[in-house]
C-alpha cells in the first residue's frame, strides 16, 4: 500500500517543480524586461489558471471513476 502513496507525492512534487520553474521564468522573462510588466502578469494568471484548471479536471476524472 506505500507504493501508490509514495507515486502520489513524487507526482505532486513533480507538478510543484514544474509551476515553479515556469513561474520562475516568467518572472524572469519581466524582470529583463523581454516581455512588459503587464504581459508577465497575465502569462502567471494564465499558469495558475492552468494548473487550477487541469487539477480539477483530475480530481473530477478520478472521483467519477470510483463512482463505477
Amino acid at each position: 500500500m506505500t507504493e501508490p502513496r509514495n507515486s502520489s507525492l513524487k507526482t505532486l512534487a513533480l507538478a510543484a517543480g514544474s509551476f515553479t520553474l515556469l513561474a520562475v521564468l516568467i518572472i524572469a522573462l519581466a524582470a529583463t524586461r523581454i516581455v512588459s510588466f503587464q504581459l508577465g502578469l497575465l502569462m502567471l494568471v494564465a499558469l495558475v489558471g492552468l494548473y487550477f484548471g487541469f487539477g480539477v479536471l483530475i480530481a473530477v476524472y478520478r472521483f467519477t471513476g470510483k463512482l463505477e
